[in-house]
């Protein structure tokens, strides 16, 4: 139930295939538990900006990716998602050559 809740969150449709896909992502996301509500809300305040978190379709990560349709709102993504990580203290990896970040977990 928990999954289909955080398909919903993520404009995801519920369905076997991909509450499975987040119970991968769950798991290989380090302390998921202590940045779960975090990630809904920085998705919320991407969507302002044309961004948004989904599920990796080559990774079982969650990825945060910027598809701002302007310049100034891609950088204001990154900064908004830099002191996300900052604040929360998650650990994400950039994809080379794409506004794309990988949420890897929590920082102990």
């Amino acid at each position: 139930m928990i999954n289909e809740a955080i398909l919903r969150q993520l404009d995801y449709i519920p369905n076997e295939a991909l509450t499975e896909q987040m119970a991968r992502i769950i798991n290989n996301t380090s302390s998921f538990e202590k940045i779960e509500k975090h990630i809904m809300e920085l998705h919320k305040q991407l969507k302002v900006d044309g961004s948004y978190i989904a599920m990796s379709n080559s990774e079982d990560y969650f990825k945060i990716k910027i598809d701002a349709p302007s310049s100034e709102l891609t950088d204001e993504a990154h900064s908004k998602i830099k002191h996300w990580c900052e604040k929360y203290k998650v650990d994400t990896a950039k994809v080379d050559d794409k506004d794309t970040y990988y949420i890897k977990g929590f920082v102990h």
